[in-house]
């Protein structure tokens, strides 16, 4: 959902890992002036928010994948995306009422929402800084 890299080689440097948090924090604050239901206590939460994502991302979200692989399957990969929705859903349950995620259907928007908004800033901000190496 949120990470998104087309880097080859395994790992980050420091300065990609920053961008990738400021760039996750500008995607969930346009998130948060888009969307009703969504809500970020200031550009400082939404650093917080894209460090827990990430982190998330890195060690649970995997779990969640294999855990619903069967329904996955099912449903013929239709189920996929609300794992981002499960993500979103536990970030907003660890930071608490300052980031706030309500329902279920508007949160699958927002989560593809954040994720176009990331791989667009990626695109324009991180590549252009780091000039071609990642």
């Amino acid at each position: 959902m949120i990470i998104y890299s087309e880097r080859k080689t395994p790992g980050w440097t420091f300065v990609e890992f920053v961008l990738t948090i400021i760039i996750n924090a500008i995607s969930l604050l346009m998130a948060t002036s888009i969307f009703k239901g969504f809500y970020i206590n200031g550009f400082w939460y939404a650093i917080i928010t894209a460090v827990v994502i990430i982190i998330l991302n890195k060690t649970v979200k995997p779990i969640i994948k294999l855990l619903a692989l069967p329904l996955t399957i099912y449903t013929l990969g239709l189920f996929y995306p609300f794992i981002n929705v499960i993500i979103l859903k536990l970030a907003s349950f660890i930071i608490g009422d300052n980031f706030v995620v309500e329902g279920w259907i508007a949160p699958f928007f927002i989560s593809l929402f954040i994720s176009f908004m990331t791989i667009v800033l990626d695109a324009l901000i991180t590549k252009q800084i780091m000039g071609g190496r990642k």
